[in-house]
């Protein structure tokens, strides 16, 4: 294999900036973006010193020097670009949520399998420093029996009814854009759900505006989360155990702190790291390695993307939450 594997950026929003940014910075080759027009394409590449600039999503996948996919669409189209560059041959990183729903996940994990590449959720928070050490707390039994996880993620975001989030046309909501955090930081941490709950509140557009879930996992184990577009806060989350809590510092799913106590009061450990650039590098490095080496990642497994895509499933079926173009008679309720 080439020594310098080559990205390629698919569509050129808020999103991409941010990885594109921390590719670059992490010395990371990206060989082209794409966009459905070339001018915006030939700004985005001018702006990160990309190589090569294409005006539409069929040649950016067939670039020669691109061996990797990432794709930054709105969620309605993860699915369709994925496909499109797995049929070219290219590995794939997909933006979360992996996609609209689980049969598209299905679909396209499916696809990757047939192809023997490698395609991942690009959930970035599960590759930071913080939390492969809360991994390795968890792992050497130091917190008991895990009993409970609790987070939330709220932001006061755009409240112009045009914007993509308060657009159910293009997969808009809290759901989709931040509580995919704590629903997939309960995957990691708990495993699948045994049991949801969920209610929500919605905009006038037709968007979820806040939605909050309360889930049992194996063991009995319960996550609750709170995710909400038009009201900020803290975004704190804790891991409880039957002898310890790890207590992470806001924002939880960024690169942060946290602290260990037992329940005497006394601090076991207290986690500080600096990482640079905004850490999303680091979701980079783990898929460049799933390529050379030709696994597929234990930190986000595709068949774990698929399940987290059935719980999303099941949680607008509760909350009444259908998208354009799906059809409402469809059961995707899979607990």
């Amino acid at each position: 294999m080439k020594k310098s594997l080559g990205w390629g950026v698919l569509a050129t929003g808020w999103i991409a900036e941010l990885f594109t940014r921390d590719l670059v910075a992490s010395g990371l080759n990206v060989a082209a973006v794409g966009s459905r027009s070339g001018k915006t394409a030939d700004a985005f590449a001018r702006r990160f010193g990309i190589p090569r600039a294409h005006g539409s999503y069929q040649a950016l996948v067939t670039d020669p020097d691109v061996d990797i996919i990432y794709v930054a669409t709105p969620h309605p189209q993860h699915a369709q670009a994925a496909l499109l560059a797995l049929e070219a041959g290219k590995h794939v990183l997909i933006e979360k949520p992996f996609t609209l729903n689980a049969d598209e996940a299905r679909t396209v994990v499916k696809r990757a399998r047939e192809k023997n590449l490698v395609v991942l959720e690009a959930m970035w928070t599960r590759f930071l420093p913080h939390m492969k050490r809360i991994h390795e707390i968890i792992d050497s039994g130091v917190l008991g029996e895990l009993r409970s996880v609790t987070a939330e993620h709220r932001q006061f975001l755009s409240t112009d009814p045009k914007h993509r989030l308060n657009a159910p046309e293009l997969g808009g909501g809290a759901l989709l854009d931040l509580g995919i955090y704590p629903l997939s930081f309960a995957f990691d941490i708990l495993g699948a759900p045994t049991s949801i709950t969920a209610t929500a509140r919605f905009k006038d557009t037709g968007v979820d505006a806040e939605i909050a879930t309360i889930m049992q996992h194996r063991g009995g184990a319960i996550s609750t989360s709170v995710s909400a577009l038009d009201c900020a806060g803290p975004n704190a989350a804790a891991i409880y155990g039957s002898k310890a809590r790890i207590v992470i510092a806001p924002v939880w799913y960024a690169p942060t702190s946290f602290r260990l106590e037992d329940y005497q009061g006394n601090v076991l450990e207290d986690y500080a790291e600096t990482v640079a650039e905004r850490g999303m590098q680091f979701q980079a490095f783990e898929m460049e390695r799933l390529v050379r080496t030709g696994t597929a990642s234990a930190i986000m497994p595709p068949d774990e993307s698929v399940l987290i895509m059935e719980t999303l499933d099941t949680i607008r079926k509760q909350i009444g939450l259908v998208y354009p173009g799906e059809d409402p008679g469809k059961d995707r309720q899979v607990q």
